[in-house]
Parts: C-alpha cells; sequence; structure tokens
C-alpha cells in the first residue's frame, strides 16, 4: 500500500490569524508556524485565541520531529510560549534571522528558554526526519521573510506563506526569484499560498513610495508627529526614522512591542539610529512638540497599547493636542475594525489630524501580494495543485478563480477548513479527516487560557447582569430567609426582580416534594429563577444560588 503525506491546517484557511499546519508522513510530524488570533468584540475578557492542538497532544505512537516559522508576524509566531509548553520538548524550531530572534525574545518574555534555530537564507538545506527544508526570502513587510520549499518522500511541496512582489524594497533585500526558479524545476506538487490580496486588481506597490508621503506631511506639522504601525515592520520604522533624521527631528519609541523590535532589530543590524537622535519618554518635556517624532505601538486599535493609553489620558509623558499629527501606518487586520475607527474618532476629538488607511492609501502599502502578483507566483513555482491559504473566504475563492483563468482544473484547487486532512500522493489529493477543532480563548495578562463556558458566563454578565441568592437552609430542608442582590440591571427592574422573585422560589418551594439535599436545593432555586425571571423580565442573567446550612 503506498504511503500518503497528510497535510492538516489547524489554523489560518478560511482565516487570517492563528496560521498553523501540520505535514505528517507515516508517524512522522512537521509543523509549518504558530500563530494566534485576536478576540473580537464579542469575546469579554479575552484578548488571544491559539490554534486547538489537542491532535499533538494524543499522538499514540507519532511524534513531532520539528517545526518550521515562516516569518516575525504574531499570527505565525505568536502562539508559541502558550503551545509549547503542552508539546514534547526534544524536537528542533527553526527561523530565519529576525524571526528567530523575535521568536526566542517572546519566549523569553514567558521564563522559557530560548530554542528557535536561526538558518541563513544561503545556508543551504535543512534535513529534519523524511522532509527536506529550503527558505527562499520573499518581500512581506517584516524583513527575513521566507516560503519554504519542502521535499517529502511524495512530492514537493512550496509553502507561501505570507508575501508580496516588490522590486524595490526599502531595505534592498528582494524576493528570491532565481532560487524559486530552482525548486520549480523540481516539480511541485502542492503549493500553498498566501491569497489575501487575491481580490485586488494589478500589483501590490512598493513601500518605497511612502518616503515622500511622511517627508510632505512632517513639512506641514507644527506639533508632535506621531506614527502607528506593526510593531514588527522595520522598513517603515526605517523609513521615519530617515525622514525625521533629514528634518532634524527626536525620536521616541513608545510602547514595550515597538521597543523590543528596536533591540532585536538593532542588534541585527537591521535598524539603525544615529547617535543623540533617540530620546526617552521622560526627556519628551525637555523639547518642543515641533521637534519630536513618536513611533507608537497600537496601531490595531489594541485596548491596553500605548496609543491607546495616550489618548484616553493616561499617560504621564505624552498629550495629544490641536497641532499634532497621527498616522495609521497599517492596514486594519480583519476583524478589529471597530476597535480601530473608535481609536481614530477619540483622537479626532482631541483635535489632532488623523490619518488613516480609510482617507488616504499613502501612508501604507500591503505585505500581501495582489492578483497579479499571485498569478505570477503560481507561474513561477508552477505546482500541479494550488491551495489558498491566510485569507477568508472570499480571499480563497477569488483565489481559485484567478488559479482557473491559468489553467487549473477545479479538482485541483482546493478550498479547505481548518481541521480538514488532505491526502497527497504522487498521482493528486484526496480529502481524509476532519478534527473537530475549538476554539481556544487566552486572557493575555494571566496567559491562562480560558474555557468557553467562562466566555459564555462574562456575555451574560454584559448583557443581562447577574443575580445572587443567599437562601438559609433548615434542618427539614425548608427554604428561609431569602436575600437577592442583582447586578447589572435599571434600579427599578431591579426592585421590582427582587419582590417577585422571592415570592416565586417561596410559592414553588412550598409545593415541591422530594430530596432536599443541598445540591438538588441548589439546582431548583437556579431552575426556578432563571425561567421566572426569562419569562416576566425576558433576559437571562448569570444566576448563582448560594445555600447556607443552618
Amino acid at each position: 500500500m503506498e504511503n500518503n503525506l497528510s497535510l492538516i491546517p489547524v489554523g489560518g484557511v478560511g482565516d487570517v490569524t492563528k496560521n498553523m499546519y501540520f505535514y505528517e508522513y507515516k508517524n512522522e510530524i512537521l509543523i509549518v508556524d504558530c500563530g494566534l488570533g485576536f478576540a473580537d468584540e464579542t469575546m469579554l475578557g479575552v484578548d488571544l485565541l491559539i490554534p486547538d492542538v489537542t491532535y499533538l497532544k494524543n499522538l499514540q505512537g507519532k511524534r513531532i520531529i520539528g517545526m518550521a516559522l515562516t516569518h516575525g508576524h504574531e499570527d505565525h509566531i505568536g502562539g508559541l510560549p502558550y503551545v509549547l509548553p503542552d508539546l514534547p520538548k526534544d524536537f528542533p524550531i527553526y527561523g530565519t534571522p529576525l524571526t528567530a530572534e523575535l521568536a526566542n525574545a517572546k519566549l523569553k518574555d514567558y521564563d522559557m528558554a530560548p530554542r528557535v534555530r536561526k538558518v541563513d537564507f544561503d545556508g543551504g538545506e535543512v534535513r529534519i526526519g523524511p522532509f527536506t527544508l529550503n527558505f527562499i526570502r520573499v518581500t512581506h513587510s517584516v524583513p527575513d521573510s521566507s516560503n519554504i520549499f519542502i521535499k517529502t518522500p511524495v512530492g514537493n511541496f512550496y509553502h507561501g506563506s505570507d508575501f508580496k512582489i516588490d522590486l524595490t524594497p526599502f531595505d534592498k533585500k528582494k524576493t528570491d526569484f532565481k532560487k524559486i526558479a530552482q525548486v520549480s524545476k523540481e516539480g511541485v506538487l502542492c503549493m500553498l499560498s498566501d491569497c489575501l490580496g487575491s481580490e485586488r486588481k494589478g500589483h501590490t506597490p512598493s513601500e518605497n513610495k511612502l518616503t515622500n508621503a511622511f517627508e510632505q506631511e512632517l513639512d506641514d506639522c507644527k506639533g508632535k508627529f506621531i506614527v502607528t504601525t506593526y510593531s514588527s515592520n522595520i522598513s517603515r520604522v526605517n523609513q521615519v526614522l530617515k525622514v525625521a533624521q533629514k528634518r532634524g527631528r527626536k525620536v521616541c519609541f513608545i510602547g514595550r512591542s515597538v521597543n523590543k523590535v528596536k533591540e532585536v532589530a538593532q542588534n541585527l543590524g537591521y535598524l539603525k539610529i544615529e547617535k543623540g537622535m533617540e530620546i526617552m519618554p521622560h526627556q519628551l518635556r525637555k523639547y518642543k512638540d515641533s521637534q519630536l517624532v513618536l513611533l507608537v505601538a497600537g496601531s490595531q486599535g489594541q485596548e491596553n497599547s500605548a496609543l491607546s493609553r495616550i489618548v484616553s489620558g493616561e499617560s504621564k509623558e505624552v498629550r495629544i493636542g490641536p497641532d499634532d499629527v497621527v498616522i495609521f501606518s497599517a492596514d486594519p487586520i480583519p476583524g478589529n475594525e471597530t476597535s480601530i475607527y473608535s481609536l481614530v474618532d477619540d483622537i479626532a476629538r482631541l483635535g489632532a489630524r488623523v490619518i488613516y488607511s480609510d482617507l488616504s492609501d499613502e501612508f501604507h502599502v500591503s505585505g500581501h501580494a495582489s492578483s497579479e502578483d499571485l498569478t505570477l507566483m503560481m507561474n513561477l513555482v508552477n505546482p500541479k495543485i494550488v491551495l489558498p491559504i491566510g485569507g477568508t473566504y472570499r480571499h480563497m475563492v477569488a483565489y481559485r478563480n484567478l488559479a482557473q483563468k491559468q489553467g487549473f482544473e477545479l479538482k485541483n484547487i482546493l478550498l479547505l477548513e481548518d481541521g480538514q486532512e488532505v491526502l497527497f500522493n504522487q498521482q493528486g489529493a484526496r480529502l481524509g479527516k476532519k478534527l473537530n477543532l475549538e476554539n481556544v480563548y487566552v486572557d493575555q495578562i494571566s496567559g491562562e487560557e480560558v474555557e468557553g463556558f467562562v466566555l459564555r458566563d462574562r456575555q451574560k454578565l454584559a448583557t443581562d447582569g447577574v443575580v445572587v441568592i443567599l437562601a438559609e437552609i433548615l434542618s427539614n430542608g425548608r427554604i428561609d430567609n431569602l436575600d437577592i442582590i442583582v447586578r447589572g440591571l435599571p434600579q427599578q427592574e431591579t426592585i421590582s426582580m427582587q419582590k417577585q422573585l422571592i415570592t416565586e422560589i417561596n410559592g414553588k418551594a412550598s409545593q415541591r416534594k422530594g430530596a432536599n439535599d443541598r445540591f438538588i436545593l441548589r439546582k431548583f432555586i437556579s431552575e426556578t429563577s432563571e425561567q421566572f425571571i426569562f419569562r416576566k423580565f425576558r433576559k437571562h442573567p448569570l444566576v448563582l444560588p448560594v445555600i447556607i446550612e443552618v
């Protein structure tokens, strides 16, 4: 019987974030990426989502032999400190220089030993069990981004995670078309391709065009010039630094994430700040606003980010005024639009000029390939099968349309869901088992997973309040001295609910028969209260009975 290669995405298919893929041959598993996702406004008290790795916790004779990281964005490496403690500790992890440094810095933040090994783009192939990996440089919005050519006993795979085709990148490090052409000659069974930009016509613009826009806006700025972008967008930071230096302004980095990336990038020589140009937050008061450029974390409107704290007035060092300019040099990650636009509104109320992607496209270009670039990559790699990743379902459909125009048959264009296994052999591919994946929520402050029922309780608290019922239970099982506490409802409704609920519970208790066990009585009070509150008030509060035995 011919051996198959199993490919299972557990994040990143039909989803922009939370990227993670399992390549499995016989009993050996290679993991590509370990990202996180970001909570939306419905996920109360939750900061992050991580991939469900239940499959890796129940290996039953199988083993993880290695992990490869494509690039340093949070949706590709951010899940490491949450996922690795649940996995064996004996497999190697590989990433290109900046990717490895950012990943190890993240592990260090969680008191974990650095374990990501650096791979140079010209360092040759990496052999991991039956898999041979070749890291290929591509342009994206973080340096040292890579696509990975993976040789397997069944066929070759091109893991084309996030990329664009920028012929004039700011750091001069272009996509390695020569290496892509070389590996394509070896034959590619399947190409997994970034599809986030598949709906956009034409080519994605170059990073270089942004420098002039920054210069012109800075010349017109009479106050502080504040720029927020992805912390890992080192090329964008270098552009702002170049403009600030030309205009003789001091630069200050504000926010934990931008300072962490700054330190890593400086150590690698990817970020150069002229001596005397950078100042610390506590030194800002020594300078006029017209002398300052601030690089601030929080481009996605994160609640506790440096920019959010500045806008809300919580920052001791920075206040936004009417002469200031605030530039969002980043597109919203899908799902973050509400928080970003709310922050934009708050900045506008403070009188500052605020520029964001809907208002101007001169201060940000996407890190993802548009339709013509995706078509070019398809033809360069020349795979038998294509599998769009890293986008929502509509992006996958748009990619399928592009592939059809290039002559791919529908059977060779795979549109999957997270958890759907594909089995490959030398003849082609077929669907395998479907994993039942759960949402795994994480509280960023504690670093602990949040169970689904906790999230449901928080949603109840936010919409319908909480009702605490204190009840004394006498030795004969009779309920006495009911005290009801209601929170989260209007005062008049609270008083009415307290009075009526006491009457209802006492009335039902006088009629009930059966055991008087405290757990049974607790259930009786809970069910009676929930049914009554919904019937009379049309609400579903969180009901918490507290039984006191007398």
